[in-house]
């Protein structure tokens, strides 16, 4: 980090930061709160390829008694064409933002 040109510094307080409030179920951080993966509800309308919709395994919306995906597969999947992230329980929103992470990445 570096400073700011023309920035006056002198009100910025220094100290630690409190600690955080202890989660209801009493674990650290989000990603403790539901199994690390997510569950694959393939759906089929017509001719063609059953599409496949990626949820978290506590979706309402997600079929029960499939096996967990990790995120490489999850990733995978969301890449295919006809894919839809659930976006009821936040798998859009886990899984967009690491599809595109390295867009920017060119072979020059």
């Amino acid at each position: 980090m570096r400073p700011v040109d023309r920035v006056d510094y002198n009100q910025v307080s220094t100290g630690p930061l409190p600690p955080a409030p202890p989660t209801p179920t009493g674990r650290e951080g989000l990603w403790e709160r539901r199994p690390s993966g997510w569950v694959l509800a393939k759906v089929r309308s017509g001719r063609g390829p059953a599409r496949g919709v990626p949820h978290a395994p506590e979706c309402a919306e997600a079929p029960e008694g499939v096996p967990l995906l990790d995120v490489r597969r999850a990733l995978d999947i969301a890449e295919k064409p006809g894919t839809q992230l659930c976006t009821l329980c936040g798998c859009a929103q886990e899984l967009t933002p690491l599809l595109s992470a390295f867009d920017h990445i060119t072979d020059s």
